[in-house]
């Protein structure tokens, strides 16, 4: 039983944050190279703005704005259920390794596959998934042991040195390639927002739709799976099978998400810590608080990046780096 005082805080928090969220898309409406004045977004939403604020706002901002949302909602989500089903704080899908597999099956599909214009972007997160999800299950593989189980320090660790190999095997791929490939593949490392049309955001919400509500029906099961294995058994949970499936899902949506943003770290470490700061561990409650910082901190990230040298900007990656990084030398230190 959830106290009714609890609940309230959440709900107050999520319309904090979607208030948040809305004054930060305005924000970003209005800066850029390519902007809105503010006071004609109103009337350009409503038809009555010029074709080329119409061209900006529904075809350039508006796009991107959304990609980086739906992108980092799934980041928060995949991170909140990596913690959960490894009992670790500091997993997170870029940490990891995870979205460095997706990276790689990406490389190799653009590089080496024929590429179809039209089935291209629904392909991506597919492909993405694939290398994901070998990457996991090595992942599960060299960090369980028959005698104990998963083990959490074990998985953060290796996690780290795949990371590393795969990142080195991207570089190794892209350099004997074509130089416009190498610079799309150089841009997805850096996670720049790439898919910024509105097929992207047709590939990408399918997957949020149907793996973010199957999270939260999971959420009592990753509480269980938050307790020591015995009481866990000890209430009827299947834990190997229970983790598996939420591994898959965790996969799932990090693969989704960097299949359109490129290689973004730290939103999935960062966010579900935030939560659970302000409602609590449950996941019930600090799952849907950690979706809207999710949301919110990439979103916050791309306006920043995007607006600090023109026209090109900085990838919201190294702007999620620049603040992820110390915040997880902060989280390993405390847990050690």
């Amino acid at each position: 039983m959830i106290h009714p005082s609890i609940i309230k805080k959440q709900r107050i928090f999520l319309f904090g944050l979607l208030a948040l969220i809305l004054i930060t898309i305005i924000v970003s409406i209005g800066l850029g190279y390519s902007s809105v004045s503010y006071n004609r977004i109103i009337p350009t939403i409503l038809g009555q703005g010029t074709f080329k604020e119409e061209f900006v706002l529904f075809f350039i901002r508006l796009p991107r704005i959304l990609i980086t949302l739906l992108a980092g909602m799934a980041l928060a989500v995949s991170g909140s259920i990596l913690q959960g089903i490894t009992r670790n704080d500091l997993a997170d899908p870029g940490v990891i390794g995870i979205n460095s597999g997706a990276g790689v099956a990406i490389a190799v599909f653009f590089l080496y596959f024929p590429i179809e214009p039209g089935s291209f972007i629904y392909l991506l997160p597919a492909v993405a998934f694939i290398g994901a999800l070998i990457t996991a299950l090595l992942l599960y593989l060299f960090s369980y042991s028959k005698q104990s189980g998963l083990q959490p320090i074990r998985l953060i660790l290796i996690g780290v040195g795949f990371s590393m190999a795969l990142s080195g095997t991207m570089v190794l791929l892209i350099s004997s390639s074509e130089p416009e490939k190498v610079d799309f593949i150089a841009k997805w490392l850096a996670g720049n927002i790439w898919g910024t049309d509105w097929p992207f955001i047709w590939a990408l919400l399918p997957w949020l739709i149907i793996l973010i509500p199957f999270t939260l029906y999971k959420a009592n099961r990753l509480n269980l799976l938050n307790l020591s294995e015995p009481t866990a058994i000890g209430v009827g949970v299947a834990i190997e099978k229970e983790r598996l499936v939420l591994l898959l899902t965790a996969v799932a949506l990090a693969a989704a998400a960097v299949s359109v943003t490129g290689g973004i770290a730290f939103i999935g470490l960062m966010a579900p810590h935030i939560a659970k700061a302000l409602v609590g561990h449950r996941h019930q409650l600090f799952i849907p608080i950690a979706i809207l910082i999710g949301g919110w901190l990439l979103l916050l990230a791309d306006t920043i990046g995007r607006n600090l040298v023109d026209p090109e900007g900085i990838a919201a990656g190294i702007i999620t780096a620049l603040i992820g990084a110390p915040y997880f030398i902060y989280l390993l230190l405390k847990n050690n």
